[in-house]
């Protein structure tokens, strides 16, 4: 599995999480390239949620609106 993940730096909380599967056929390239497509679509989720004022934090959590 492929895993991507996107977090508050300065709380440690989790703002989102991807995980793709894959196979023994991948190669180390496939792993590479769906690797980045995944972080790609993480990173662009989060930080759309954050410019819009999607992520607020209400004590040790975080919420995120979608």
């Amino acid at each position: 599995m492929v895993l991507a993940r996107y977090m508050q730096i300065l709380s440690g909380n989790l703002i989102e999480q991807v995980g793709v599967h894959v196979t023994h056929a991948d190669t180390s390239a496939d792993l590479q390239r769906r690797g980045a497509d995944v972080e790609r679509a993480v990173l662009s989720r989060a930080v759309q949620w954050h410019a819009e004022d999607g992520v607020i934090r209400h004590g040790n959590h975080t919420i995120v609106f979608t």
